[in-house]
């Protein structure tokens, strides 16, 4: 099979698949396999004549590592592949969504988009969690200075999020009374002109979120614990004192593989929860990150078997059908 990663600019500059990244894992899993993987970057996509192309790199495993050549850049049809995996990092702006526009024009009968890029297009990370409001904690979504602070005054602590951003950029946390209120507020929403979204602060956060990992309309068995960094209330580190193993609990189990089957019904089979107390603080769709180092070594396992297993049976699956 002839697989297109479309991976971050970040990893694409520096080479990052080290085996922090869950891109890595993937594609050595991929190349292991026989099958041939290149990557590519949003910028690297086009259209011409109505004809979707990517340009990018041929990757190899070298020893334990995944490299390319950068001397030799190749430049197809996005219908020469049979699997297209995309996976940039936000934050959701226009290039992503112009991204997304161009995979519009790739036949969906040659080649399957996972997480398919209408579905991402049409799920904001934060807003659309909203859909399972029962399971997350009290929560608004606006612009409004007033807004905000009467539903401060209500919940006493709230966290605010730009609703487009990831990795804890721009996460503000914020206690009634606190003096610096109106201009976090100001910040946060470009003085009112930008919408946010605002939780009730969970006090059990600060012993951080466990990521709850959705494969197909499956919830996976193993799952960890992200840590705050020491300076700060929220997970922005990824490093191995920051992740520690965590176990799911049978009423989680059961809420989010109902929630599972709903994202598949949206055209969403790769997702991340983060989760506290049993509340969802919000659902990663892009670049959905499966922690596989952590897991592996803590659960003593090969997580990236099955999820590749899983990938590659849902391709052949949808081609065939579709081909039938």
């Amino acid at each position: 099979m002839k697989i297109l990663f479309v991976i971050d600019r970040i990893e694409l500059k520096y080479f990052e698949f080290n085996d922090l990244v869950t891109n890595f894992w993937f594609i050595k899993e991929f190349l292991k396999r026989g099958h041939e993987v290149f990557i590519t970057t949003i910028d690297k996509l086009s259209l011409k004549s109505g004809i979707a192309y990517a340009s990018g790199y041929d990757s190899f495993i070298n020893g334990e590592d995944i490299c390319f050549d950068k001397t030799k850049e190749f430049e197809q049809k996005i219908e020469y592949f049979q699997l297209v995996m995309f996976r940039p990092d936000p934050p959701v702006d226009l290039d992503y969504i112009n991204a997304t526009y161009i995979l519009d024009f790739v036949n969906r009968d040659k080649t399957v988009i996972l997480n398919d890029t209408k579905a991402i297009r049409n799920f904001n990370e934060k807003l659309h969690a909203v859909l399972f409001k029962e399971l997350m904690p009290a929560n608004i979504i606006t612009a409004s200075k007033s807004d905000i602070m009467e539903f401060l005054k209500e919940q006493n602590e709230i966290i605010l999020k730009p609703l487009n951003g990831c990795y804890g950029s721009g996460v503000m946390y914020l206690k009634y009374g606190d003096k610096n209120t109106v201009p976090v507020i100001n910040t946060i929403t470009k003085n009112g002109t930008n919408m946010v979204m605002v939780q009730k602060y969970l006090p059990n956060a600060m012993n951080g979120d466990k990521r709850v990992m959705i494969l197909g309309d499956q919830v996976l068995d193993y799952c960890v614990r992200k840590l705050p960094s020491n300076d700060d209330f929220k997970f922005n580190d990824h490093c191995d004192a920051n992740v520690v193993k965590d176990t799911l609990t049978n009423s989680e189990k059961i809420k989010f593989t109902q929630l599972a089957k709903d994202l598949n019904e949206l055209g969403i089979f790769m997702a991340g929860l983060d989760v506290v107390d049993e509340q969802i603080l919000e659902i990663n769709v892009t670049s959905p990150c499966y922690f596989i180092r952590e897991v592996n070594n803590a659960f003593g396992t090969q997580l990236e078997k099955p999820i590749v297993d899983y990938i590659l049976s849902t391709v052949e699956n949808k081609l065939f059908s579709l081909n039938s």
